[in-house]
């Protein structure tokens, strides 16, 4: 082995190995409209050892670029008004992210300022801000308790006090409001641009971006030409966003996320694949359900968490394609996509579509990495 090919090895693995400078005017604060009139730019997968250019493309352009017979995979997931704003006993303010429930009504959230919430710490949401529209279930303010601590995450478990038989999903559209992103400042975006066309099961608390780009027209469009459709549900977590903090990128565990794999989506796929069709992911939550839905081999129906982690040297059991936005800096998501074309690759096509003035992040432009050999 040369070198060279130790030292991208040694990269593969290296968290610096996964930086890159992107100037702040490049990330959008808005979705394009319509939807599907963002950019996309389409990568062959297949290297072969040629320096070959990604194609410049519109979105909307997706049902010429693939072909009749292959199966897109979609997360159906919806994101909640996980993020809520209240105060303790004491009057001082308080702010809450909502991340997973464990038990019925009872929470796992980041809550600030976190030093300062002890067990038995009661607080009250009063509601009304930016939900004026939400259709009141609960005409009292909404109350939680601190009950434990949380030492993987650094959050709480809140046990929220509702009347019997009333679910905090049920009424949070009174309460909470949709979390966008940090890095999203200036967004004039409503709740639904936030949402994928397709969401249908509560429980994320970030959208599965890839998926913001489709349009029920495009989506009948591919259907037409025989594009098929299935879905999967991952709820978008604390996990996918958590920034990888060990410069051995081997040693970061991935929070888990819950997922559920249907069977009528596994007869879809083995069908695909023995029609001699592709399976192509719609985001980095489609790509970890499917992969994680396959680790005991063959893929097969699943209900349940996956912590799994993608990064270059991993092998595809299920996957041979995938749309996905262009990801944050050392970021695990940056890492799943190396994985399909290399690191390397990667940041020479994240070069390109930066001096072609490409959108980034959640509201950004597209990528489509496919065999087209």
């Amino acid at each position: 082995m040369s070198s060279q090919e130790k030292e991208d090895i040694n990269l593969n693995c290296s968290l610096s190995g996964y930086d890159y400078e992107l100037p702040g005017e490049l990330i959008a604060q808005n979705p394009a409209v319509p939807r599907d009139s963002s950019r996309l730019l389409v990568v062959n997968s297949l290297d072969n050892g040629e320096e070959t250019q990604p194609l410049h493309c519109i979105f909307r352009d997706l049902p010429e670029l693939l072909q009749p017979g292959d199966l897109l995979v979609m997360n159906n997931t919806k994101v909640i008004p996980a993020r809520l704003y209240g105060h303790k006993s004491s009057g001082a303010e308080v702010e809450v992210l909502l991340l997973e429930e464990r038990q019925y009504n009872c929470w796992l959230a980041l809550v600030k300022p976190g030093k300062r919430f002890k067990l038995g710490t009661k607080i009250i949401f009063p509601g009304g801000k930016n939900n004026s529209t939400a259709k009141s279930l609960l005409d009292q303010p909404l109350t939680a308790t601190v009950i434990e601590t949380d030492s993987a995450t650094g959050g709480r478990l809140l046990q929220f006090d509702l009347p019997e038989k009333v679910s905090l999903v049920e009424v949070l559209g009174q309460f909470g409001e949709i979390p966008l992103p940090p890095y999203i400042t200036g967004s004039m975006a409503a709740d639904e641009q936030y949402q994928t066309v397709y969401a249908d099961r509560p429980g994320a608390i970030a959208a599965p971006t890839a998926g913001l780009h489709f349009t029920p027209e495009l989506l009948q469009k591919l259907s037409d030409r025989q594009i098929n459709q299935a879905f999967i549900t991952l709820h978008v977590g604390v996990g996918t966003f958590r920034p990888v903090e060990v410069e051995d990128v081997t040693t970061h565990e991935m929070h888990e996320e819950w997922i559920q794999v249907p069977q009528a989506t596994i007869d879809q796929i083995k069908a695909t694949q023995e029609a001699g069709g592709r399976v192509i992911a719609v985001g980095t939550t489609a790509v970890r359900a499917l992969e994680g839905a396959a680790q005991l081999g063959d893929i097969q129906a699943y209900i349940g968490k996956t912590n799994l982690f993608i990064y270059p040297g991993y092998e595809w059991r299920v996957v041979d394609g995938l749309i996905t936005n262009f990801h944050l800096p050392r970021s695990s998501l940056l890492m799943l996509v190396s994985a399909l074309i290399g690191r390397e690759r990667l940041l020479k096509i994240y070069s390109i579509a930066i001096a072609a003035h490409y959108r980034f992040y959640s509201f950004g432009d597209a990528m489509l990495i496919i065999n087209n050999s």
